[in-house]
C-alpha cells in the first residue's frame, strides 16, 4: 500500500516496528504480513491457539497507529450481527411521529443510513483512513459454511451489499486478517483469495524472548525455565489442550505475581492453573509428578 510505505518500506522495517509493539516475529510471518498489505489481499494465518495470530493482528493495527476492528466468529454468528442491523426503535419512533404529525412515510424514508448500525464488517468499509483499518475475522473455522460464503464479496472487493441500499465499497480497503484454529477445513473459494501463512510454535528461545517482553519483571533464566517448561508440556501427548505462547505468558505473570524466586515442583504445583485449562490435563500431569517437568533446569537456578 502506497500510504504505508513510509512506515513499512521493507521486511526489516515492518520487523523493527513489530519489536517496538512488543511482537516478535520471524521473517517469514513479517513478509507475509508485508505483502497483505501491499498487495491489498487479506491474509489468513493458521496455527494452534496460542501461537499468536490474533496478536499479528494486534501488532499490526498498533504499529499502523490505525483501529482494530474484530469480528469473533462462533457457530451460528449471522450477517447481521458481523455486518449491520437496522435500529428498530428508532425506526418505530418515527413511524409514531410521522403518524401523530399526519405525515405519509415511505419504507424508504425508514431504510437510510441514519438508521443503520454498522457492526465490524461494515465498519470496516466505512473507515475512512487516511490509513486503512486491520479488520480481524478471527476464529472463521468456528462459523457456519454458510457465513464463510457470505464473506467471499467482501475479501474479494472489499465491497458488501445491503439489500435496501445497494452494494458499499470501501473508499481505503481494510487490511483483513483471519485466523483459523483449523477445527474444521476452510473452504477453497476463501482460501483463493488470501493470502496463507502457518504460524508453527517457536521455539524456547523466542518462546522466552517473548515472556521477557511481555512480562519485564521476569528474570531472563525464568523466562527460559518457563520456556521449556510449556515445552515439554507441549510434548506430552494426552494433553486436551497444549500450552501456547499466551498459557507461558501467564505462567511467568503467575510466578512473578507470586514472588516465587524458582520455579520447582512445588512452584509448579501453585502456579499449574496458569499454564493448563483442563482437569484432565492437571490431573495427567500431576500424576507422573512435577519434578519431571522442572528439576532437570532446577538446579541451574539462581
Amino acid at each position: 500500500m502506497p500510504d504505508l510505505d513510509p512506515l513499512v518500506p521493507d521486511v526489516p522495517a515492518l520487523r523493527s516496528r513489530l519489536d517496538t509493539v512488543g511482537y516478535l516475529a520471524d521473517d517469514a510471518l513479517v513478509t507475509a504480513l508485508l505483502l497483505a498489505g501491499r498487495m491489498r489481499q487479506p491474509i489468513l494465518l493458521e496455527g494452534e491457539p496460542g501461537v499468536g495470530k490474533t496478536e499479528a493482528a494486534r501488532a499490526l493495527a498498533a504499529l499502523l497507529d490505525t483501529p482494530l476492528i474484530r469480528l469473533q466468529c462462533y457457530e451460528g454468528l449471522s450477517v447481521a450481527e458481523a455486518l449491520y442491523e437496522w435500529n428498530y426503535p428508532r425506526q418505530l419512533l418515527a413511524i409514531r411521529l410521522a403518524e401523530s404529525r399526519g405525515e405519509p412515510l415511505r419504507d424508504a424514508d425508514l431504510f437510510t443510513e441514519d438508521y443503520l448500525l454498522p457492526r465490524p464488517l461494515l465498519a470496516a468499509i466505512r473507515h475512512p483512513g487516511p490509513r486503512p483499518a486491520v479488520l480481524l475475522i478471527d476464529e472463521v473455522d468456528r462459523a457456519d459454511d454458510e457465513f464463510e460464503a457470505f464473506l467471499l464479496e467482501l475479501l474479494a472487493d472489499a465491497a458488501v451489499t445491503i439489500p435496501e441500499l445497494g452494494t458499499r465499497t470501501a473508499v481505503v480497503p481494510p487490511v483483513a486478517v483471519l485466523t483459523s484454529n483449523r477445527t474444521r477445513d476452510l473452504h477453497d473459494a476463501l482460501k483463493r483469495r488470501c493470502l496463507y501463512h502457518f504460524i508453527d510454535y517457536p521455539d524456547t528461545a523466542r518462546v522466552a524472548a517473548i515472556i521477557r517482553r511481555r512480562v519485564p519483571e521476569s528474570a531472563e533464566w525464568l523466562a527460559e525455565r518457563v520456556a521449556r517448561g510449556v515445552a515439554r508440556l507441549r510434548a506430552r501427548q494426552e494433553l486436551t489442550k497444549p500450552p501456547g505462547i499466551a498459557e507461558a505468558i501467564d505462567w511467568a505473570g503467575a510466578l512473578h505475581t507470586l514472588g516465587l524466586p524458582v520455579l520447582d515442583a512445588d512452584a509448579a504445583g501453585l502456579t499449574l492453573g496458569a499454564v493448563l485449562k483442563y482437569a484432565e490435563d492437571l490431573q495427567a500431569v500431576r500424576r507422573a509428578g512435577l519434578a519431571e517437568l522442572v528439576d532437570a533446569e532446577a538446579r541451574f537456578d539462581a
